[in-house]
């Protein structure tokens, strides 16, 4: 087994584990609670998934399509990326194109959606050459990225959305503790 088969066996890992701890988290929520705002200013729960759904959707369908040659280390971007999604202490704002509407949703045809998208990227990782430039997906500032930089995108934004659910569960557990 060389080093790259090693890498990718860990991220597929670290794929697996993400997204399972997502659905189980989904899965503490009911239908109401899922579509309640936990404090001001705040995206719901439902709000939330969605919005990890739409950008998780476009970019594992951006990892299956047109790539070319890749001109520099196709990891260059990585511990950018890392450093951008994990630092829980910085607020950002999401592109308008993956930002949620103000309305309810349905917590199993999301909860399908996301193991869809946790289908997508393991098959990237075991069937696609990682080492490609993605063509159909640009991001701001960085611009083109490798499908090995889209599946560590999917990764740390679902991890950063992970410990924001979590956020947003034990807001609204200490604001229904206090009902009684």
């Amino acid at each position: 087994m060389n080093i790259l088969t090693m890498e990718y066996d860990q991220l597929a890992a670290d794929i697996n584990n993400t997204f399972a701890e997502l659905i189980q988290l989904i899965q503490k929520f009911d239908a109401d609670d899922f579509n309640e705002q936990p404090f001001e200013g705040s995206w719901t729960a439902g709000q939330l998934v969605t919005h990890v759904e739409m950008s998780g959707s476009g970019l594992s369908k951006a990892l299956h399509d047109a790539a070319k040659d890749t001109e520099r280390a196709p990891d260059e971007l990585v511990e950018k990326l890392k450093a951008i999604f994990l630092d829980f202490s910085t607020k950002m704002n999401s592109p308008a194109f993956i930002v949620p509407a103000e309305k309810n949703y349905e917590i199993e045809p999301l909860l399908n959606s996301i193991k869809n998208i946790q289908h997508l990227t393991i098959n990237g990782i075991e069937t696609l050459d990682l080492t490609k430039t993605a063509t159909t997906f640009s991001l701001p500032m960085l611009g083109f990225i490798t499908r090995l930089e889209i599946i560590y995108f999917i990764l740390y934004h679902t991890q950063r959305h992970v410990h924001q659910l979590k956020n947003i569960h034990q807001a609204l557990s200490k604001k229904s503790a206090n009902l009684f």
